[in-house]
């Protein structure tokens, strides 16, 4: 019924609110929109899409170290998109996440008073110095008790961001932990058991554990791309260029070629350090849910742009022992078979936490 009102009598813009989703690093700002529509099924459609650099400083390991200059980048970003309301990401390095348990069927309007009892015991920080917010996962109909997932924040941390957002003329609408809008775009709805999220990006790689599609876990590797851009100008030479150096990782990378060896054997140490993080918490998440079945990691699934280096899943699902994947970032978005995005797979693996927060609007 609401679908055939829709059709007949549109909502008013303001109402539905479309938000472009907005992701922070410590390098760039990517944003992406989709068209909003009020058909039932209907595919959704690519509105607005970009990348604005982040000069050096200004954040750092998510920690906004400038906010006046923020404030310029979100305003070169207003100016481009003309975006009023946006949904913003919030780095996971700042996030405290914990798991617990309160009594099944209990009404909602009490939950948010039992959980901030429990913030002492979880977060270095007075509760009055925190915001948190909470997802309560899928039981069992029968079972006492409910699991919640709680993530929390410095609120010094999530009113820089604010205050940026603001003093841009931007109307943010929602902060999210960059991993869980991740989550929402590149893990498939029907995925069973826990998948770890990989994000290898330009200086760092982000590690999130999803259950049930909530994320559970975060950590961080300060290692990224520009590691391996560095072991490859070791070897090579300082002259490279960095169009360069990225043409050989995409292209050779991790696979040893007869004309090339030394690309691999420059990358290779490093990659291993990554990987050898990677097990280190697959171990520690196992050893922590008891090794319930239930929860163990069944898969990797990798986005960033330093996704791209070749041979990486094959060496990951060798060495982990699970399959590890690129994450298909328009999973949740609309089918590959019927729309053509206009970001190219390449590409593609830097904005699926910037699509995640995009798909809030219409999930």
């Amino acid at each position: 019924m609401s679908s055939v009102l829709s059709r007949i009598l549109p909502p008013p813009t303001y109402l539905t609110m479309p938000c472009v989703g907005l992701d922070i690093s410590d390098t760039s700002l990517k944003y992406v929109s989709f068209h909003p529509s009020t058909r039932s099924g209907a595919e959704r459609k690519i509105k607005k899409w970009g990348d604005i650099p982040i000069p050096n400083g200004i954040v750092q390991r998510g920690q906004v170290n400038d906010p006046q200059q923020l404030v310029a980048v979100l305003k070169e970003f207003k100016n481009q998109t003309k975006a009023e309301f946006i949904r913003v990401s919030l780095p996971e390095e700042r996030a405290y996440l914990f798991e617990t348990e309160i009594r099944q069927n209990i009404p909602l309007k009490e939950v948010r008073g039992l959980l901030e009892f429990k913030l002492e015991e979880n977060v270095p920080i007075p509760s009055r110095d925190v915001f948190f917010d909470y997802t309560i996962l899928p039981n069992e109909k029968n079972s006492r008790v409910a699991q919640v997932a709680v993530a929390a924040y410095a609120k010094e941390t999530i009113q820089k961001y604010y205050d940026a957002c603001v003093l841009a003329d931007l109307h943010p609408v929602s902060f999210e932990v960059e991993a869980q809008a991740m989550a929402r775009s590149v893990i498939p709805e029907d995925a069973s058991g826990a998948t770890m999220l990989v994000d290898f990006g330009k200086t760092r790689t982000g590690i999130g554990i999803v259950y049930k599609g909530v994320l559970l876990y975060t950590s961080t590797i300060d290692i990224g791309g520009d590691q391996l851009s560095q072991a490859l100008r070791n070897e090579l030479g300082s002259e490279v260029a960095e169009s360069t150096l990225t043409q050989l990782k995409n292209t050779i990378g991790l696979v040893r070629g007869v004309d090339s060896p030394q690309v691999r054997d420059a990358l290779i140490s490093t990659v291993s350090v990554i990987k050898d993080e990677l097990a280190t918490r697959m171990q520690y998440w196992h050893m922590r849910t008891g090794n319930s079945s239930e929860r163990r990691i069944s898969s990797v699934t990798m986005c960033g742009g330093s996704a791209n280096l070749k041979g990486l899943p094959a060496y990951l699902t060798e060495t982990l022992g699970i399959p590890c994947v690129r994450g298909n970032v328009w999973e949740n978005a609309f089918s590959l078979e019927k729309v053509i995005p206009p970001i190219d797979r390449r590409h593609s693996f830097g904005y699926a936490t910037a699509i995640g927060l995009a798909l809030k609007n219409t999930v």
